[in-house]
């Protein structure tokens, strides 16, 4: 752990790349453009998995899961979703690999093998899921139908960086059908809300919650809404997309419904979403040149415990550090004691910085006697000696602290970094010094968004939901303004 990171303000990109990987998140993988997710960042995944699960499940949805593979046919039977992600697909030909007679010990593509029907290898899964729901759904009663799925999704990639932008992920797809447009359009920001509260109350981080233009939109919704957050670099990031399909999927696929009156009716459709790239947002929003900060309550170690003993002297410290140890599990913190005897306490301290964990307990015979422990906290460095009488109510405190003490930090970060501007000359001067959000009047048209978007890299995050419309001039065109927009450039 000696050699230290490239520093953020020198390089960014190396920096994220290097500490994804120092920190064991996760490392390319022999397939290029995918990774391999190893066990420390998995296990943070996990925990994000299963908080989300259980939001999910207590907003009345349940989880299924369905086909990897889908037939060319059904896929393009929504034109503007199969446009929308054509250049992405991977797509199965062959079911079957031969000996090649040529080059003796390789294998080739059976040309006798060849599917009647090519399959898509799904980048997202409205097809086949929107072809299982004409069998679901036949009358009112089976209405709303609220599932959602765990899954790998392949989008096929040329440029990728570990969790942001893979050939394959890991995700969550929710979709649902409802009776009228006004329930859909409910679970649409219902499931807006709920990602909005998990970035917040569990990643610390702070989000704009806000709809996207047309030519931001999903490619088959009437409306996606969304939630962006602001990066260490001032780019932003989009954290979480939730849908109003309006009745496009079920009448691509024919999913209707007969009413309480008896008359047919098409359902109304939603999707949402969110992915590992919820990981390269913990990464960037948070952490610093010596490693990962983990907001607490998404930590797989809460807390480390390093023993400082003398030779002869661990098993004794050990002893003496179970309770303490045993406390802090039963008040529902996950701890680590780090009693390998390999590694010098210096050694230790490096690593678990590096990994992010959110409190270090430094104990040793002295300490013990003198009834202290000296603490640690990651995301200040800073440094204590508490009681050990009162030791676990303390590093729980604590924990609460940290979460709320990374959050904070990062909305400061987002309030310093958000411009409101009026002219396009100072929207440009911004974005190449200050960076981050900037608020600027848009005259609604995709044709004003796309020229700035060619020439400053910037785009439309979104119209924020929580924010009135303010009348303005565009700052390109002259032409009247309804709306503010967040711009910003973006990963």
């Amino acid at each position: 752990m000696s050699k230290s990171l490239p520093k953020r303000s020198e390089d960014y990109s190396l920096w994220y790349n290097e500490l994804v990987k120092r920190a064991g998140l996760a490392e390319n993988a022999a397939v290029r453009g995918c990774m391999v997710i190893k066990p420390y960042g998995y296990a943070i995944w996990e925990k994000m998995q299963q908080t989300l699960d259980g939001m999910f499940k207590r907003t009345g949805h349940q989880n299924a899961y369905f086909p990897l593979f889908v037939p060319k046919s059904l896929f393009e039977a929504e034109e503007k979703n199969a446009e929308g992600f054509a250049k992405e697909c991977a797509v199965v030909t062959h079911y079957r690999l031969q000996t090649d007679p040529e080059r003796p010990g390789k294998l080739r593509v059976d040309p006798n093998a060849k599917l009647e029907e090519e399959l898509v290898v799904r980048p997202t899964s409205e097809a086949i899921i929107w072809s299982t729901y004409k069998n679901w759904i036949q009358s009112y009663r089976d209405l709303p139908l609220l599932i959602n799925q765990w899954a790998n999704v392949v989008r096929w990639e040329m440029r990728t960086r570990l969790f942001l932008r893979t050939a394959e992920f890991l995700w969550q797809e929710g979709h649902t059908a409802h009776a009228t447009a006004e329930e859909a359009l409910a679970e649409t920001r219902q499931m807006l809300d709920v990602y909005a509260e998990f970035a917040e109350e569990w990643m610390a981080l702070p989000v704009v919650k806000g709809v996207k233009s047309e030519n931001e939109r999903f490619a088959g919704a009437l409306e996606t809404y969304c939630i962006e957050a602001l990066m260490q670099d001032g780019k932003a990031l989009q954290a979480g997309t939730s849908h109003f399909l309006g009745q496009n999927f079920a009448k691509a696929f024919d999913v209707q419904f007969q009413t309480k009156e008896g008359t047919l009716e098409h359902v109304w459709g939603t999707s949402w979403g969110v992915s590992t790239r919820l990981m390269g947002a913990l990464v960037m929003a948070h952490s610093d040149d010596e490693g990962l900060i983990l907001p607490p309550k998404l930590a797989p170690i809460q807390v480390v415990i390093v023993p400082i003993y003398k030779t002869g002297q661990l098993d004794e410290l050990l002893e003496r550090i179970r309770p303490m140890q045993q406390g802090l599990l039963e008040r529902g913190i996950s701890v680590k004691v780090d009693d390998r005897d390999t590694e010098r306490p210096g050694f230790k301290f490096a690593e678990w910085e590096m990994k992010g964990v959110p409190v270090r307990l430094a104990v040793g015979m002295r300490d013990l006697d003198a009834g202290t422990v000296e603490v640690a906290r990651r995301d200040t460095k800073e440094k204590m000696n508490l009681p050990l009488a009162d030791i676990v109510q303390s590093v729980d405190q604590l924990l609460q602290d940290i979460q709320t003490n990374i959050y904070n930090k990062a909305m400061r970060y987002r309030e310093q970094h958000t411009t409101r501007v009026t002219t396009y000359e100072e929207f440009k001067r911004v974005l190449d010094t200050t960076a981050g959000f900037v608020l600027a009047p848009w005259d609604g048209t995709p044709e004003t968004e796309e020229r700035i978007k060619e020439e400053t890299k910037a785009t439309i995050r979104c119209l924020a939901l929580n924010e009135p419309d303010e009348d303005g001039i565009d700052m390109l065109t002259g032409k009247p303004s309804a709306r503010y927009a967040y711009f910003a450039r973006a990963y």
